[in-house]
C-alpha cells in the first residue's frame, strides 16, 4: 500500500517548483492560478526569490503547499491509499486528497500563515530540537519548567522539537544538555508553533475553518493531533482547529500507516526531510519522493 506524505515549514528552497512549471502546462495553469488567489506573484519569490525572502512566513506556508498540490495534481499517477502531512503539510495532504478545493485550500493556508504570524508577534516566543533523549524525558523536562515549554513535533524515535517562551526554552536546553541530550539546538523560526501560544491564531482560524466546504477525502487522512486516520470531515476540521496548539505526532502517525499496511511511503513538495524521518521511524519500508 501506498502512503503519500507532505512536507512542512522548513523545506522550502529557492527554485522550488520552477522545473515543473517549465515543463508541465497543467502545473503551470496552477501556479498561475495561485498568483490570482493570492494577489501576488508567489511564483517570483518561489522561482528566483532568496532564503530570507523564503522565510518569510506569509510566503513559506503557501509556497510549500502550492508546490506539494501542484506535484500531486498535475502528474496523472497519484493514486493514494493514504495520506498524511507534516504539520502544514497536513493541508496540502487535503487538498491533494480531494477534501479541500484547490482554492479553498489556499486561501485556508495563506490565513493560517498570517494568523501563527499575529501570534507570534503577541507572544515572542521560538522552537529548539532536542536530540538524543527519549520522548518522556523531554515531556518531564518541559513539565518542570515555570514557563511555557512543551513538546510540539514527536519527529522520529530521539528526535523531540519543543515550543515555548523565549526564556522557557533557553532553560530547557540547559536541563536537556544536562540530562544527556546529544544535542539542544535553538531553531531559526519566528515563535512556539504547536503549543497554547498558538491560541490566537487557533481561534482565527476555527472560523476559518468552519466557513469551509469540506468533502470526504477519496483515502483516509491521518491527521498530527491523534496520529489516527480519519475520513470525517466533522472530524478532519476539528483536528486541524487542535493541530495549531498540540503536538504534531509525526512518529506515531508514520508507525500507526505501517501497522495499518503502508508499505511504501513517496513525499509531495520540496526536500526530503520526511522521507529521512520514515527511514529512521520504520526502517523497512520503502521511502522516496514523488
Amino acid at each position: 500500500m501506498k502512503a503519500y506524505i507532505f512536507p512542512g515549514q522548513g523545506a522550502q528552497f529557492t527554485g522550488m517548483g520552477k522545473d515543473i512549471y517549465e515543463s508541465n502546462p497543467k502545473a503551470r495553469s496552477l501556479f498561475d492560478q495561485a498568483n490570482a488567489i493570492l494577489g501576488f506573484r508567489i511564483t517570483d519569490s518561489m522561482f528566483d526569490g532568496t532564503a530570507e525572502e523564503l522565510k518569510q512566513t506569509r510566503v513559506t506556508q503557501p509556497a510549500i503547499f502550492i508546490h506539494s498540490v501542484v506535484i500531486a495534481l498535475s502528474g496523472d499517477s497519484f493514486f493514494p491509499d493514504m495520506v498524511a502531512g507534516h504539520s502544514l503539510g497536513e493541508f496540502s495532504a487535503l487538498v491533494a486528497n480531494k477534501a479541500l478545493s484547490f482554492e479553498d485550500g489556499l486561501k485556508l493556508v495563506f490565513k493560517r500563515a498570517m494568523a501563527m504570524q499575529h501570534a507570534c508577534e503577541i507572544n515572542p516566543s521560538t522552537m529548539a530540537a532536542i536530540l538524543g533523549l527519549d520522548d518522556k524525558v523531554v515531556e518531564d523536562i518541559c513539565a518542570s519548567i515555570d514557563e511555557v515549554v512543551v513538546a510540539a513535533n514527536y519527529n522520529c524515535p530521539g528526535q523531540v522539537v519543543i515550543s515555548g517562551t523565549l526564556k522557557g526554552i533557553d532553560i530547557a536546553c540547559e536541563k536537556m544538555k544536562a540530562a544527556g541530550a546529544k544535542r539542544a539546538v535553538p531553531l531559526p523560526v519566528g515563535g512556539a508553533f504547536h503549543s497554547p501560544l498558538m491560541q490566537p491564531a487557533r481561534e482565527e482560524l476555527a472560523s476559518a475553518i468552519e466557513a469551509l466546504s469540506f468533502r470526504s477525502p477519496t483515502c483516509p487522512v491521518y491527521q498530527n493531533v491523534n496520529a489516527m486516520p480519519s475520513k470525517e470531515i466533522a472530524t478532519i476540521k476539528k483536528n486541524l482547529v487542535d493541530q495549531l496548539t498540540a503536538p504534531v505526532r509525526w512518529t506515531q502517525s508514520v508507525q500507526n500507516m505501517v501497522r495499518d499496511g503502508a508499505t511504501t511511503f513517496i513525499e509531495c513538495g520540496p526536500g526530503k526531510v520526511l522521507q529521512g524521518l520514515v527511514r529512521k521511524i520504520a526502517p523497512g519500508v520503502e521511502a522516496r519522493s514523488f
